[in-house]
This record gives structure tokens, C-alpha cells and sequence, in this order.
């Protein structure tokens, strides 16, 4: 197979099969972001050919008698029909829609057990996609995208150069809505800054509310000294949130959520692992979340953001 730099995943497309289509980011320009830093280039497009042969090496896993064989040999299960393929890089979904028609249709050929296709997408890659591509799109498998808004903060938003207002996060999921495309959300806790944690939260649950995310999957902010934000912070142009500030940011944002869906907070970023179907769970996720930011210890916290040495 071929992969290049750190591949990245989320959490829930850990039986996923990992089909390189692009590497790093079309955007690369979000202060916070150091995920692609080990690239020598911004982004790149697989080649057609490089993509197919993976799927003739993804198609022999379960057929090739050599392979079988071996298996046996080893006493390990006969691995099963691939059902989800993830496509690898920063955001997949900005290729053109002939592209992912191509790469969907090769897919399909050499692994027809294969249900649906996911990959990471930002906001502004469903904007040129008519709804007519969009609808075709999801016949040819494409639902459960992961989109990276961050946050429905619009000064956060500016200030980090995510390339977009809060108010694209609605108005494009309403398009995948209609597309019968799922999604599902990173947030970013921590992105607002320091005193601007409950706002920022409360300015992201109004905008989630008006969305449909299978998922909600936050994350903590941690920020790496080869990042532009961390020249930012050396020149006094923003500050970070405590670690305790984060948890009552998070609390606010499970709080203020009126969706139902999924939240979780999986991820090296994240010491505290919340997990809990909303609304169902709210309050127990935030009498959870409560406890912790009374009992726990910022300089504990902070060691472990320090430590972290990779997300």
C-alpha cells in the first residue's frame, strides 16, 4: 500500500481500510495545525494508478491462496470483507466530483463487499459540488464524512484562518442533508482562547444546532511550538486556555447542544474521555464534567498537554 508522511484517522474508522487518494491539505494555513508539517509539499493527488493498485493488493487479502494459507498456518481468523473504505489525507473531499466518481467506481470494482467511503472533508469542499454531485455522490458510497469545523466561533474562526464564517458550516451541511450524505464534527476546545472558552462554546452549540452530525468528536487544543500560533502567543497576540477552562468550554458545549448525537471525546489530545448519546446523557456528561473541575488539578493536567508529544 501506499502511504506517505503520518497517516491520520479518526478514532471511529479504526476497522476502516485506509486507501491513500491525496496527502496533506489543500488549506494549510490554520494557525493551530502542525499534522502536516512532515510533508515536503502542501498537497498532492494520488496517482490513478498508485490508488488502483492499492485496491488490487486490498483485493487479495481475502482471496490470494498464498495469503490464506498462511493464515492457517498461523491459527488467525480469515479477514473479513471489506465493508468501509477511509480515503487518507487532510481533506479528500475538495477533489473534483469526476475524481471522486473515479476513485468511487474503482473502489467498487475491485472490492464490492465495500457499503460506503469516508474521509476527512472541509467546509469549503462541499461548496462547488452542485447538489446533483453531491446526490451521486452518495450512491457511489460517500456518507459518513469527517469534517474539521472547530468551531462555530466566528472570531476564532478569523483569527486562525480556517477559510470560512460559521454561518458555511450551516449552510453546507444543510446541502450534505439533502444529499443523504451523514457527517460527522471535529470541535477544537481551547480554540477561542483564554476567557473565551463559554462563549465560544455557546456560539458553536447555537451553529451545531442548526446541523444534523452523527457525531460530535472534540478534541483539545495543544499547541506545538512549530505552529503559527505559538509565534502568536510569543507576541502577545493571544493566550491559551487553562486546562480547567477547557473542561468548563466543553461542559458549556455538551450543556448548551439540543441535537441529538453522538459525543466523544476520543483522541491523544484528550485526558478526559467523555462518551454519551445526546440529549439522552447531558446531564449526566456535564454533573461528569463538573466533578472533574472540582477536584482535578491544573498543574496535573498541564503536565500531561506538556508531555504530549505528538497528537
Amino acid at each position: 500500500m501506499h502511504y506517505t508522511g503520518t497517516i491520520w484517522r479518526p478514532p471511529y474508522e479504526a476497522s476502516s481500510l485506509l486507501l491513500e487518494v491525496t496527502a496533506g491539505c489543500t488549506h494549510h494555513r490554520c494557525k493551530f495545525c502542525t499534522l502536516y508539517q512532515d510533508l515536503p509539499f502542501s498537497f498532492r493527488l494520488s496517482p490513478m494508478a498508485d490508488i488502483e493498485s492499492d485496491l488490487q493488493e486490498a483485493q487479495l487479502w481475502g482471496t490470494d491462496p498464498l495469503g490464506m494459507l498462511s493464515i492457517r498456518l498461523q491459527g488467525i481468523h480469515r479477514p473479513a470483507p471489506v465493508r468501509r473504505v477511509f480515503l487518507v489525507g487532510a481533506n479528500p473531499f475538495v477533489l473534483h466530483f469526476r475524481k471522486l466518481r473515479t476513485i468511487a467506481e474503482l473502489i467498487h470494482r475491485y472490492l464490492p463487499s465495500v457499503e460506503s467511503i469516508g474521509c476527512f472533508a472541509r467546509v469549503t469542499d462541499v461548496t462547488p459540488k452542485s447538489g446533483g454531485e453531491l446526490r451521486e455522490l452518495r450512491r457511489l458510497g460517500f456518507d459518513g464524512l469527517t469534517i474539521g469545523v472547530e468551531t462555530g466561533d466566528d472570531e476564532a474562526l478569523s483569527f486562525m484562518n480556517k477559510g470560512y464564517p460559521a454561518q458555511a458550516i450551516v449552510e453546507q451541511a444543510a446541502r450534505l442533508d439533502e444529499a443523504g450524505i451523514g457527517y460527522h464534527f471535529f470541535y477544537l476546545a481551547g480554540i477561542s482562547g483564554a476567557g473565551r472558552g463559554i462563549e465560544g462554546a455557546e456560539r458553536s452549540a447555537d451553529i451545531f444546532n442548526r446541523t444534523h452530525p452523527r457525531i460530535i468528536g472534540s478534541s483539545m487544543l495543544t499547541i506545538f511550538p512549530e505552529s503559527a500560533l505559538y509565534q502568536e502567543i510569543q507576541q502577545g497576540n493571544w493566550r491559551e486556555e487553562s486546562e480547567l477552562e477547557k473542561l468548563c468550554e466543553l461542559r458549556a458545549l455538551i450543556r448548551n447542544l439540543t441535537i441529538p448525537t453522538r459525543f466523544v471525546t476520543d483522541g491523544a489530545s484528550n485526558l478526559i474521555q467523555v462518551r454519551g448519546e445526546l440529549p439522552r446523557d447531558q446531564e449526566k456528561l456535564s454533573q461528569y464534567l463538573t466533578e472533574l473541575i472540582e477536584t482535578a488539578d491544573e498543574e496535573a493536567l498541564r503536565t500531561y498537554r506538556k508531555n504530549l508529544q505528538h497528537l
